[in-house]
């Protein structure tokens, strides 16, 4: 029903609406303002969504019976309501036909308020500028006479008896008669421009008060038809063509039928649309696929978009209010990163035997250099592309090896799911760690330095997290890292290689390779790929890092598996910025746990308790959640710091009993985090040169030796072998396990420290950043392994 208010051009109340032949009438919210019917599913809604609009000012209303009501604005764009009784289907009409009107007359100008033509403005200009010389000439003379008549007074005060006083007298009334007709041509003046400034003010007056409703008006119209375009965007990712529906058309349930009505369910997740069951989903590791977030919003002519099923599964999701859940207190358990990093960290360090080392806590601060773009323009003159140099004002003192290491700042999570009994359990503090990896993003768009062949990066933090890692550069063409980190109680390996879209505004990272996990004591094997990270305000603007799309962690031992969907922002989007939800499945598709959160703050778990799958959208019922992972702000000062976290300033700590060929070694590199960086600019200028030298070198030798009809020589890993993997049957570099030995001894044969004698061994380069623009540096931009 209607409310129970007088007719008046702003209106609100229940219709129904004609949706579809499937659907017939469906019960909206309306609203009729400033010209303008509007409605939704429901009052709430009112705050973020609208489902569509419709101008009064050029439309035709009609009736067809007693409770029927027809609003058609021309074309295909027709609203077929009912109201519930005759009476509040004449309310609707007057109300309508009053806000029509309004909505005509605020379109008509009214004629004393109609803007004055380009002509009268300017004639006005003119005018006012005439009066204005008039005014400035009257100005000028009234200054002229006042000093005449001051001298003639003064020549007077100096006169003596005997001289003649009359003649001055009569100079002295002649000035003062000038001057009174100059004052009062300056008043007529005066008045003259006054008046036609006047005039012409209440003209401007009008003119800027009918502008200033025209710009409301506009806001208005704006803001409705950013709504609009929002949920044809959503209805288009609705409606599909798919094998099983050739046409695109989807109809399916409305909104109303869901279990929004429930008031706990607080979230829904975005499951894949290809389930074997009613409820149940799979989705394999190594593969990809397009998941729509789930909006219900939507804009048609003819019908509701959101009268139409999506392609992809959805569920609600809501917390179970029941006794077992709750502990005692009634409020549920609640554990932060630090707690868990707290009892990981201590139970690794209280044996005596394992001394821990201390690190550093603080680097320089970066030096405030200013960059002269066109003095880099300049000095490219006249230079092949692959020799431009790129300083290293773009560039953060840490490599690209040293930051997939980054990557497992948050390792406890890790400790902690090898402690799991139940693997699903495990699995979801595994997603949980692949999503906290992101979490260093957030705030560093600088690039690292690029890796050389061969080149490697160790870190040891048994003493205090339990694990070391190594990283080498094992291929150029493409560029590849491979990465070995080995925990007490877990190990993980993995290629780290890239693929790149630049779409003008923003650039597209796709990484390409396989992460691999397996936990010692229960032989659970768990792989993943990373999701797509999109770098914007690419040519101009600050900078900032989006990640998105969809991440399957399938554990290959039982079949459990993870479907983590990463939402991308979006300004018209009502979902939390940066959100990441998902759901553990078991290896029958049964859902065990949800995860939710966002990759920048804080992520959650909760287990599912029930699954109602009475309706069309199943509906979970879980425990309450758990935070088991919050980002760590980083250290005080940091933002001088390259906005480095704690880890990431310990990354690049001088070590003498790393390789020679381990980042830290880079002259360059660590005259940058020094301060020093011009010296770095030439460090990494002469690096370079060795680089092209030793390259030329290398393409002579292969061409010898195919004129001679053998196998070119190729560059072969020191520290990894490449191996075909049983469970993706793909190709992947592991660790030879050498290192750690060679490290013992400090016997390092065979690396590739005889190729020069300088600091840093010359080693052929990975790829050399050459870009016409500074902001493209953000290809290299940070990126988790």
């Amino acid at each position: 029903m209607a409310e129970n208010k007088p007719p008046q051009s702003t209106y609100k109340g229940w219709l129904y609406k004609w949706t579809n032949y499937l659907k017939g009438y469906q019960k909206r919210w309306f609203v009729l303002q400033n010209g303008l019917l509007s409605y939704y599913r429901n009052q709430a809604e009112m705050t973020h969504t609208c489902r569509g609009t419709i101008n009064l000012a050029s439309a035709f209303i009609t009736t067809a019976d007693s409770c029927t009501i027809v609003i058609s604005s021309g074309g295909n764009h027709t609203f077929h309501l009912k109201a519930t009784s005759e009476v509040d289907r004449q309310k609707w009409i007057t109300a309508l036909e009053l806000a029509k009107a309004d909505a005509q007359r605020m379109l008509e100008p009214d004629s004393d308020e109609e803007e004055p033509d380009k002509t009268d403005i300017q004639t006005t200009l003119k005018s006012l500028g005439s009066k204005m010389e008039d005014l400035n000439t009257c100005n000028d003379l009234i200054g002229k006479h006042g000093s005449a008549l001051q001298r003639a007074l003064t020549e007077l005060e100096q006169l003596d008896g005997s001289q003649d006083v009359s003649s001055k007298v009569k100079v002295i009334n002649e000035r003062a008669t000038m001057f009174r007709i100059t004052s009062n041509a300056m008043i007529n003046a005066c008045a003259e421009f006054l008046e036609l400034a006047s005039t012409d003010g209440k003209k401007w007056y009008k003119m800027l008060e009918h502008e200033y409703n025209q710009k409301l008006k506009l806001q208005e119209l704006l803001e409705q038809c950013a709504k609009e375009q929002n949920s044809l965007e959503m209805k288009a990712k609705k409606i599909r063509p798919s094998p099983d529906n050739p046409d695109g058309y989807v109809s399916g349930s409305d909104g109303d039928d869901d279990f929004f009505d429930a008031p706990d369910v607080v979230d829904t997740i975005s499951l894949p649309s290809h389930k074997q069951g009613p409820g149940h989903w799979r989705q394999g590791s190594d593969a990809s696929f397009d998941a729509k977030i789930f909006e219900g919003e939507g804009y048609s002519t003819e019908s509701d978009p959101d009268e139409a099923d999506n392609t992809e599964q959805t569920v609600g999701v809501y917390q179970a209010k029941t006794k077992k859940n709750k502990k005692k207190g009634g409020k549920p358990h609640e554990l932060n990163h630090e707690e868990v990093h707290t009892k990981t960290v201590v139970a690794k360090v209280t044996d005596p035997l394992v001394p821990r080392k201390q690190r550093r806590t603080l680097i320089p601060a970066k030096p405030n250099y200013s960059l002269n773009l066109w003095g880099i323009m300049k000095n490219c003159i006249g230079k092949e592309l692959s020799k431009i140099p790129m300083p290293v004002n773009f560039s953060e003192p840490l490599s690209m090896l040293q930051r997939i290491t980054e990557d497992f700042e948050y390792s406890s999570l890790l400790d902690e799911a090898a402690e799991c009994e139940d693997s699903t359990e495990q699995l979801a503090y595994v997603t949980v760690f692949t999503v906290s990896s992101y979490s260093t993003t957030i705030n560093r768009t600088t690039k690292p330095f690029n890796p050389l062949l061969g080149e490697t990066y160790e870190l040891d933090h048994t003493d205090d997290m339990g694990w070391k890692s190594l990283a080498e550069q094992v291929s150029h063409h493409p560029p590849t890292a491979a990465l070995c980190t080995e925990g007490k109680a877990w190990t993980l390996w993995q290629e780290f290689t890239m693929g790149s879209k630049f779409r003008g505004k923003y650039l597209q990272i796709i990484p390409t390779g396989i992460a691999h996990l397996v936990f010692h004591k229960s032989g659970n094997h768990y792989t993943w790929r990373k999701v797509t990270t999109t770098v914007h305000n690419i040519i101009v603007g600050k900078l900032w890092v989006d990640h998105h799309g969809d991440m399957d962690i399938k554990n290959h031992k039982n079949g459990d598996n993870c479907h983590l969907k990463y939402y991308p922002y979006s300004y018209f989007s009502r979902e939390k910025p940066r959100k990441v939800t998902g759901v553990v499945t078991d290896s029958s598709d049964a859902a065990k746990w949800v995860i939710t959160g966002t990759w920048d703050t804080q992520m959650e778990i909760a287990q599912v308790l029930q699954v109602d799958e009475s309706a069309k959208r199943p509906v979970f019922a879980t425990g309450p959640k758990r935070i088991i992972w919050k980002r760590v702000e980083p250290p005080p000062g940091s933002e001088k710091m390259y906005s480095f976290t704690k880890l990431a300033i310990q990354l690049n700590e001088k070590d003498p009993s790393v390789a020679p060929t381990d980042a830290r070694n880079r002259p360059d590199q660590r005259a940058m985090e020094e301060g020093a960086w011009d010296e770095a600019n030439r460090l990494k200028v002469q690096l370079e040169e060795k680089q092209r030298t030793k390259r030329k070198q290398m393409e002579a030798q292969a061409e010898d030796a195919l004129k001679r009809g053998e196998e070119p020589p190729c560059h072969k890993p020191m520290w990894f072998m490449r191996q075909r993997d049983e469970i993706t049957g793909e190709h992947i570099y592991v660790s030879n396990n050498k290192y750690w030995e060679a490290k013992g001894k400090q016997d390092w044969t065979g690396s590739d420290t005889n190729l020069a004698d300088d600091k840093f061994p010359s080693m052929q380069r990975v790829n050399i950043c050459l870009f016409t623009s500074p902001q493209v540096l953000a290809i290299c931009v940070a990126l988790p392994a």
